[in-house]
This record gives C-alpha cells, structure tokens and sequence, in this order.
C-alpha cells in the first residue's frame, strides 16, 4: 500500500512539473482552460487521483484555479498570492524565541529602504498624498484604534510610492504579522511619539533628504522594538 502511494505521487508530481513548464512557455496561457479531467489522464497515462492531486499542487502554486463542476483555468499567481501562502509559516516563525525580534529588524531593513526612495524618488502628489495620510494621522491622536488604522496608512503610502506590488504586499503582510507588537506599543500618550516620529520622517522626504528620512526611520521603528521588548518583559 505504501509503496502505491509513493508511485502515485510521483506519476502526480510528473504531471504537474509538465503542465507547470507549459504555462511557463505560454503554451497555455492566462485564463486557458486545461483539458477536461478524463484528457488529462489519458494523456499522461495516470488515474483520476493523480491529475486531482496535480491540479491541487497547481492551484497552491498559484497557477490554476480549480473550482467544483468546472475544467481547472490557467492563472497568474499575483505579489499578494505569494505573501498569502507565507502567512502561516510567518506566524510560526514568529511566535518563536526571537521571533518578534527578526520580523522587527526584517521590517526595519525594508522601511528605512522605503523612506530613502520615498525622498529620492517622490512626485509632488506622492508628497501630498504622504501630508495627507500624516493629517489623518494626526487628527486620530486620542482614539487608539483610528490611530493604528492611521498609522499603517502612513507607512503604506511610502510602499505605494515604489509602484510595485511587491513592496505593497510585503508592506501589508509585515503590517499584518505586527500587528501584535503595534497594539503593544500603543498605548495612552505613545501615539504622540509615533505621530511625531511620522512627521519627522516627512519633514525629511519633503526636504528630499534621503540621509535624514532613513535616520528617522531607523529611529521610529528603533524605538518601536524597544518599546514592545520593555512591555513584553514588564509583563504587558
């Protein structure tokens, strides 16, 4: 029985590396259908379960979409896919010992590199876009869980500015898999520090100071770890 189950999971994992390489090639392309169930096995010579369990393997990739009663649809697996089938083995990851402690330093690394392009590279309305998500920001001083909404949307607009979906995915992932150590950190009066820590990285992109919009950067989220790492360690 064993041995069975191995044998059908390689004629499965032959077929999915076949129809993988074909929609690499474009000989099937986006929004294709794949042939009908019974083609397929009378193509590759293998039973039902196989070609099921290829589809599956192609619809985890992102590359096809199966749905009840239908023939599988070619697709093209987006930034956000990618980040999506990450999540579990992210929350994983970060629920181990220093877990929190390599998310927070990942997060760093990337946003110092957002603020930097942003002061570089940003058009005028990317710098009004930025002012306005520091108003709303501001105006939410007071109400907790505006200002964390708030806060994300600041950051967000830095990710927006690379015109890329995948800094915009990944941004929204890290803001995700944080979002313990934000409702952490935030606490009565913190939200003044963090919108005067925003407005100092502005200042910074808005003077298209690169230097200075990485440093304040570097210096919010610094502060930020810190600040979750003496609230864990005190006990909340």
């Amino acid at each position: 029985m064993i041995g069975v189950l191995i044998k059908q999971r390689k004629l499965s994992d032959e077929v999915a590396k076949h129809l993988e390489r074909m929609i690499r090639d474009g000989e099937l392309g986006e929004a294709d259908r794949l042939p009908p169930e019974r083609e397929l096995m009378r193509q590759y010579g293998v039973g039902r379960p196989s070609i099921r369990e290829a589809l599956l393997h192609l619809s985890k990739m992102g590359l096809v979409e199966v749905k009840s009663g239908e023939r599988a649809r070619v697709t093209r697996p987006t930034p956000q896919f990618v980040i999506d089938a990450l999540a579990g083995t992210a929350r994983h990851m970060i629920s181990a010992p220093g877990g929190v402690h390599e998310f927070q330093a990942a997060r760093i690394f990337f946003e110092t590199g957002l603020a930097r392009n942003a002061a570089l590279n940003a058009t005028k309305d990317d710098i009004d876009a930025l002012a306005e998500a520091l108003e709303a920001n501001r105006q939410s001083i007071g109400d907790l869980q505006r200002f964390e909404r708030t806060d994300v949307d600041f950051h967000y607009v830095l990710a927006l500015m690379m015109r890329n979906s995948i800094f915009t995915a990944i941004h929204a992932a890290l803001a995700e898999w944080l979002l313990e150590q934000r409702r952490t950190t935030l606490a009565e009066g913190e939200d003044v520090k963090a919108y005067e820590a925003h407005r100092l990285i502005f200042d910074a992109i808005a003077a298209r100071d690169p230097d200075r919009a990485e440093r304040a950067m570097r210096d919010h989220l610094d502060y930020v770890a810190r600040r979750y790492t003496a609230v864990v360690e005190a006990g909340g």
